[in-house]
């Protein structure tokens, strides 16, 4: 059994729950780092982590790794490696680079040193070279340089591990599916905990929390580039696929809600769940969040608020703040909300007590997922609360 080195990367923020899934897929040495975990196995954790991670961005193979100096040893290490046992002359491919306190002045010139490595051994190999297809390549190559040493990896998953294969319909800003499970974890929610997503948009929380609650492997309706790769066991993916189909749950009335002022993201949410199979499964509304009353006695509510980039729209969710907190207080008591933005300042706005602040990383923007038990009483803790936690001030 051959085992190699893989790399999984993964929104910031959100490091530790895609740990934990690596590790109870069965991967070993699982090692977290800013972005994603180290992790190794065989090809079977290969495929389980692409086809089972609800986190994950992409799942990358080590194929070397050395000590570098020049642009010449990146070429050298390029050219080192047998690339007509992973992939065919006659597939397309594509060089991304990435780095971190690399004292190169190009990366892309170093990602044109390992094009030209690959190509290079390809001509010695085979007498002639795959094309470089920038846009829809068969194989993505990514080099990762730090201050001294180069990995060179490829990428087994093809497209972000987020498109699930289903979603057609989106709102203005819509949240990345796996960005959204992982917030999702990290708010306490589990399946059978009633969740509402009172600004729900394309409704990207209420599928996938739907699809965890009946254990549908979230790569399950989507194809991955390891399939085109010279190492691919079809059997052992069958295999793996079978089982993930077979422990799939019946359709159920599950408990989750969705609601939005608008009725066009209402109806964008409605053909997404549709597409995926779960329309009759989540409850949809048209509605104000100022409007609504609790669906159960106790839950989660999440919600990715506006995030102010565009002129005035910060002064009015600002003036909104308060009136959340007051709907909060008086019609969900036993409940936990949850919001994501990137105003540091929403806490003191929305006059409740942070329960948990959470960091993470939405595309470029820093934002926070702040979380609020609402008890009784919740906000006579608030004043003290800002006291404490400058940030929010």
């Amino acid at each position: 059994m051959t085992l190699y080195k893989f790399f999984a990367s993964v929104p910031r923020g959100l490091e530790i729950p895609l740990s934990l899934e690596i590790s109870r897929i069965g991967a070993s040495d699982v090692k977290i780092t800013d972005g994603g975990v180290h992790f190794a196995g065989d090809l079977g954790i290969c495929y389980k982590t692409n086809l089972y991670s609800h986190t994950a961005g992409r799942i990358f193979i080590a194929v070397a790794t050395k000590n570098y100096r020049t642009e010449q040893d990146i070429y050298d290490l390029a050219f080192s490696v047998d690339w007509n046992d992973w992939f065919s002359v006659k597939q397309s491919f594509r060089v991304d680079v990435v780095g971190t306190n690399c004292p190169l002045k190009s990366l892309n010139f170093a990602a044109l040193r390992i094009k030209d490595g690959i190509c290079d051994k390809f001509r010695k190999t085979d007498g002639s070279r795959p094309n470089v297809e920038p846009h829809t390549p068969d194989m993505r190559i990514r080099g990762f340089l730090n201050e001294n040493q180069l990995t060179i990896f490829i990428d087994s998953s093809g497209d972000a591990l987020f498109k699930r294969g289903f979603r057609e319909q989106t709102n203005i800003a819509p949240i990345r599916e796996n960005l959204a499970c992982g917030l999702l974890f990290l708010s306490g929610w589990e399946p059978g905990i009633p969740l509402l997503d009172p600004m729900c948009g394309s409704g990207t929380f209420l599928i996938e929390a739907a699809r965890i609650s009946l254990n549908i492997a979230p790569g399950s309706s989507r194809k991955f580039a390891f399939e085109k790769l010279r190492n691919f066991d079809s059997s052992l993916w069958n295999s793996i696929m079978q089982e993930a189909l077979e422990n799939e749950l019946d359709d159920a009335d599950l408990p989750i809600f969705g609601s939005d002022v608008s009725a066009m993201a209402i109806e964008a949410a409605r053909q997404n769940l549709e597409n995926a199979g779960l329309a009759e499964m989540v409850k949809l509304k048209k509605a104000n969040i100022l409007d609504l009353t609790a669906p159960a006695e106790s839950g989660i509510m999440i919600a990715n608020l506006p995030y102010g980039e565009r002129m005035g729209e910060l002064d009015e969710m600002r003036k909104m703040y308060p009136k959340i907190g007051d709907l909060l207080k008086r019609n969900f008591t036993d409940w936990t909300a949850c919001f994501l933005t990137s105003d540091l300042k929403m806490p003191r706005f929305i006059g409740l007590a942070t329960s948990k602040r959470t960091p993470f990383r939405n595309g470029n923007l820093d934002c926070r997922m702040y979380s609020f038990k609402i008890v009784e009483g919740s906000n006579k803790l608030s004043k003290q609360h800002h006291e404490q936690n400058p940030e929010e001030n």
